[in-house]
């Protein structure tokens, strides 16, 4: 294949790698925000149970403190009791006790009620801690992936534009130019491969003379239909 050919192919070759690199770098941050609102939902809806059990352990605790306060009001009530001197206090502080010992059977009923709650939402915590464990390791994991590849991408990007800066010193200033040109016409491709008389820029196909021409002549020629450089290469065979 012709020297200046070759040298064209290869640069074509560094700016599309420069533009897969370019496009990735937009992409990836974008990966990685789906990647942390996937996650925060994931966490959000494992979470429920223990906001429950959260909840449930509060009006517990609660309650607890309801008991307290009416077992001490019935010690109260009847340290008063003693100083009573008539059957009328007497009988009110009776039913006193009687309103406080019914709302205390009210507010037991209500901790074992909880108490059941918690005791089965205190399995379902355990298992969702398991759960959402496994799934904090395979998003962080993911994340690293993703953020070790976007580190990455800065140091091919050097590299692919050295390799560029190195082959554009050997390619002739006004072939260059007419790259350059049909690069920025067509999308960043300036070079493109020709099988079975079809363009592989535009997938249009060319004229059988000119296919004909293309694989037989030195000189550079362009598809009639992009304007690109073109080469014939057969598809069933590496460059």
């Amino acid at each position: 294949m012709k020297e200046k050919l070759l040298l064209l192919i290869k640069l074509q070759d560094c700016d599309s790698q420069l533009v897969k690199l370019s496009a990735k770098k937009k992409i990836l941050p974008g990966n990685i925000e789906k990647l942390d609102k996937e996650f925060c939902s994931f966490k959000e809806g494992i979470e429920k149970n223990k906001a429950k059990y959260d909840e449930l352990k509060a009006r517990h605790t609660e309650n607890e403190s309801k008991i307290k306060k009416v077992n001490e009001g019935i010690v109260k009530t009847k340290e008063r009791m003693l100083e009573v001197k008539n059957n009328k206090e007497y009988q009110a502080m009776l039913k006193e006790i009687e309103t406080a010992e019914s709302s205390r059977g009210e507010i037991e009923t209500q901790i074992i009620s909880l108490l059941e709650e918690l005791d089965k939402l205190s399995v379902l915590v355990k298992k969702d801690d398991e759960i959402l464990k496994q799934g904090r390791d395979k998003y962080e994991q993911e994340k690293k992936a993703i953020e070790d590849d976007l580190n990455a991408v800065d140091a091919d990007v050097a590299d692919w534009e050295k390799k560029r800066l190195d082959l554009q010193k050997n390619v002739p200033e006004d072939l260059l130019v007419t790259y350059e040109k049909v690069k920025k016409r067509n999308k960043g491709v300036g070079v493109t491969s020709v099988w079975k008389a079809v363009c592989n820029g535009c997938h249009m196909n060319i004229p059988a003379q000119l296919y004909n021409e293309l694989q037989r002549s030195d000189d550079l020629l362009s598809c009639p239909n992009c304007n690109r450089i073109m080469y014939y290469q057969d598809m069933e065979k590496p460059v």
